[in-house]
């Protein structure tokens, strides 16, 4: 478990898929191909993170090769932490373990400000940890797929239900606040 307080702002996100051609395809992006894609993803990501922010990443983040993603981490502000998802084997196979905080499959990560407990995987869970207690969950790999009531502590916070853009951890709690009033 990870306790954060004021140090840089708390953003969340997933399925990147920086380099994954299929990505537009598959998610029907609004993108005219993969570089195009990759930069205004980019350019959203620096838009609202500054380098002392925190930006837990659970998972998918880079599905190209060597040069191209590392470029592409190296331009992505923030301490990245990145929960695993199904297409980082790439990402972790090829040596770029040093750009991420750290690298787990799942998390459980407290915000001080609010005492929140927030459960982080790649996959969406129906239950987890203090759930009927007021925790959270956030999640990818989806891609905006599956059903939500708009009732749930658990949302997707991949890039395909949320422009491109990292969500900040004020957003989240905005979004929670508004579902808990339903």
């Amino acid at each position: 478990m990870t306790f954060i307080n004021n140090m840089g702002k708390i953003f969340f996100t997933a399925d990147n898929h920086f380099g994954h051609k299929n990505a537009i395809k598959y998610c029907n992006r609004p993108f005219k191909d993969v570089n195009h894609m990759n930069e205004v993803m980019i350019t959203q990501w620096n838009s609202v993170v500054q380098q002392n922010d925190h930006v837990y990443h659970l998972g998918d983040i880079c599905f190209c090769d060597r040069i191209n993603t590392s470029r592409i981490l190296k331009r992505l502000n923030g301490k990245i932490y990145l929960i695993k998802g199904n297409h980082d084997k790439r990402v972790l196979k090829e040596g770029f373990r040093e750009r991420f905080e750290w690298i787990k499959d799942y998390h459980e990560l407290t915000v001080q400000e609010d005492k929140q407990l927030i459960v982080l995987c790649h996959y969406a869970f129906k239950v987890w940890k203090r759930s009927h207690f007021g925790s959270w969950h956030l999640y990818g790999h989806s891609h905006g797929n599956l059903p939500d009531d708009g009732k749930s502590l658990s949302f997707d916070v991949g890039v395909d239900c949320n422009n491109f853009t990292p969500l900040s951890y004020q957003q989240v709690k905005k979004i929670i606040e508004l579902r808990r009033k339903k």
